[in-house]
């Protein structure tokens, strides 16, 4: 395992501090000069506009026609050439800026002022997962708001499947530690795929219409024998229209029967081509972001095994690159653009150009098709190990996880040094923690804010690090491997008719049920049947934590319950106790936020009543 430096303190982050600030100044300036530029070419865009013309007519008037013609021409061509050197200044200058607000990003998470970050993840909010809306996965001040980088709609789902389903195989978790690293390190390429996505991240459409179409086949379109008459009918047909207007060398009725023809054949499965044609036309932006980013994935050379098969799937079966068959399905998809051309019908019914798009896009799918979806899902998967990679560029004191397998000699359990929140940035409070068979249960007491919650949710967030191949924070970190339950945040649900009691009730029946599926249960409980008498609570406290022993979970309850405590003489060790605790210093209340052996011999429920004006 990486050896890892001392936990991070404000002033061990100037490193990475410093390389965000110098690239953000860097950008900034870039960014002014295209900005100065582009200012320019539109000066003289508009110079040359009116001297040009005012040549060309002074030449029409008093000297030549055809050296007004020819200026007018050069004038034309100097006007085209500056528009399109405007456009790529434009662009170079959205990219700019953009890098710039990413290297903003990047300071801002190091200084813990990230809650500003738009991108929550809301839609992914599930409180009936095992843990997911306990450990603050999604929604504001989560895990996914603090590092997201990903824009297109499969890589937001892709980092959000692995925060709810991490792999649970060590040499899977290996393999992801060596790509994410690989990646942390890369920060130049990383900010340059971001910002190629981010261009265009306003206009990415939800793509299962795009993929279900990508399956579909519509056989008829590849025929020959149609391939074959949608060439030779438009042109038979303008042949006998030339015909017509000179000298009416065919009847008139003749060229009026094949446009007939071809007004027919577009009313044939018309409303079918036209869903097929509005599907694919509706991603024609995102196609040219999926090419520059698939692009960018096939130049990068990389050198973990993870990132190398991720990059080789990227193939079609002629093994060629994916973002050459996106680049010939994102220019079949421009030509459907003519649509939108108030002289397309003619156009249309002219050269039956519905049929030549639609040939062209059932070439498209037999050829590639089918593994749309899988490109689409590799691009995912480098956004979400992208955005994982922030951390370890970040926090590059940050403890590389040892976990270790269900065969290894090491105690089942978790180790670890100088343990802190991950998203506690500015009040970090870290503590060293081990838990180990036989002692599989911790009971942690302590008073009113002392910081029992927050301890929970510092053990199973870094476990859940762990697992996703990314540092965690701390010094020093070794587990194995768990299924993560948590009951801490249990909400009525009105429309069900569920309190909250009996809500929190049938999690616990969640939690004990998985426990007597598997042995690999860590649970973290927060003052588990809060909703009832201190006398039901104390007793359904008891059994339920014995049950867990008995089923071989592990885990830790948070309580106010201090009798619980005497669980740890009654199973021999197997329950331990810890605490937080609070001081006073003239008249006011403080936390050290520091873990304790033992049960906790504070309380301050009765000084915050006093606090809210209460006479005790």
């Amino acid at each position: 395992m990486k050896e890892a430096k001392n936990i991070k303190e404000p002033e061990e982050i100037k490193e990475p501090l410093k390389i965000y600030e110098k690239r953000k100044e860097r950008y900034k300036r870039l960014s002014a000069k295209q900005e100065q530029t582009a200012n320019r070419l539109s000066n003289y865009r508009l110079l040359t506009s009116l001297a040009g013309f005012t040549i060309a007519v002074f030449l029409y008037l008093k000297v030549s026609k055809t050296l007004a013609l020819g200026m007018g021409i050069l004038t034309l061509g100097g006007f085209l050439y500056l528009a399109s050197r405007h456009r790529q200044v434009r662009r170079q200058l959205r990219y700019s800026e953009i890098i710039a607000k990413l290297n903003e990003k990047g300071i801002q998470r190091l200084q813990g002022n990230w809650g500003n970050f738009s991108d929550l993840g809301e839609e992914f909010e599930d409180e009936k997962h095992p843990y997911a809306h306990d450990l603050d996965l999604f929604g504001q001040g989560s895990f996914f708001q603090w590092i997201i980088s990903a824009h297109t709609p499969l890589g937001r789902i892709s980092l959000s499947q692995i925060f709810k389903n991490p792999p649970q195989n060590p040499d899977k978790i290996l393999a992801r530690q060596k790509a994410i690293s690989e990646l942390g390190k890369s920060i130049g390429w990383r900010q340059r795929f971001e910002a190629e996505s981010i261009k265009a991240s306003h206009q990415f459409q939800k793509v299962e219409s795009f993929l279900q179409w990508a399956k579909e086949r519509e056989e008829g379109y590849l025929k020959p024998v149609l391939k074959v008459a949608v060439i030779i009918l438009p042109l038979l047909t303008i042949i006998m229209i030339a015909l017509y207007f000179i000298g009416e060398a065919v009847p008139w009725y003749i060229p009026l029967l094949l446009i007939g023809v071809h007004i027919l054949l577009l009313q044939l499965y018309k409303k079918e081509r036209l869903i097929a044609l509005a599907t694919v036309y509706k991603h024609e932006a995102s196609l040219k972001t999926y090419t520059n980013l698939l692009r960018q994935i096939e130049k990068k050379k990389f050198c973990s095994a993870e990132l190398k098969r991720l990059q080789k799937s990227l193939r079609d079966r002629d093994g060629k690159p994916a973002y050459q068959q996106i680049a010939k399905l994102s220019k079949i998809v421009e030509r459907i653009s003519n649509r939108e051309n108030a002289m397309f019908i003619f156009f249309n019914i002219l050269f039956l150009w519905d049929y030549h798009c639609m040939i062209a896009l059932e070439e498209w799918k037999n050829k590639s098709g089918d593994l749309l979806k899988n490109w689409l899902e590799v691009l995912g998967d480098f956004e979400e190990l992208s955005s994982l990679a922030n951390i370890p560029f970040e926090n590059p004191d940050w403890a590389w996880p040892e976990i270790s397998p269900s065969d290894a000699s090491m105690a089942k359990g978790l180790s670890a040094q100088q343990l802190g929140h991950p998203l506690l940035t500015k009040k970090r409070v870290c503590n060293d923690f081990t838990l180990t068979k036989p002692s599989g249960i911790v009971l942690v007491t302590g008073s009113n804010m002392s910081g029992k919650s927050t301890f929970l949710r510092t053990v199973g967030t870094n476990l859940l690090l762990a697992y996703l191949g990314a540092p965690v924070c701390a010094r020093d970190f070794r587990c194995s491997i768990f299924e993560i339950w948590t009951c801490m945040r249990v909400r009525d649900n009105l429309e069900e008719s569920i309190s909250s009691f009996y809500a929190e009730i049938l999690r616990i029946k969640e939690i004990v049920a998985a426990a007597q599926k598997s042995e690999s249960v860590f649970f973290l409980l927060d003052e588990i049947f809060k909703g009832t008498n201190s006398h039901d609570r104390h007793q359904g406290a008891i059994a339920l934590i014995k049950q867990l022993q008995k089923e071989g979970a592990m885990g830790l309850v948070s309580t106010h319950d201090l009798e619980l405590g005497e669980m740890e003489k009654e199973s021999q060790g197997k329950i331990k106790n810890y605490h937080f605790r609070e001081y006073y210093k003239n008249d006011e209340i403080y936390f050290d936020y520091k873990l304790r052996e033992g049960i906790s011999t504070t309380r301050n429920a009765l000084y915050l009543i006093r606090l809210a004006g209460i006479k005790v």
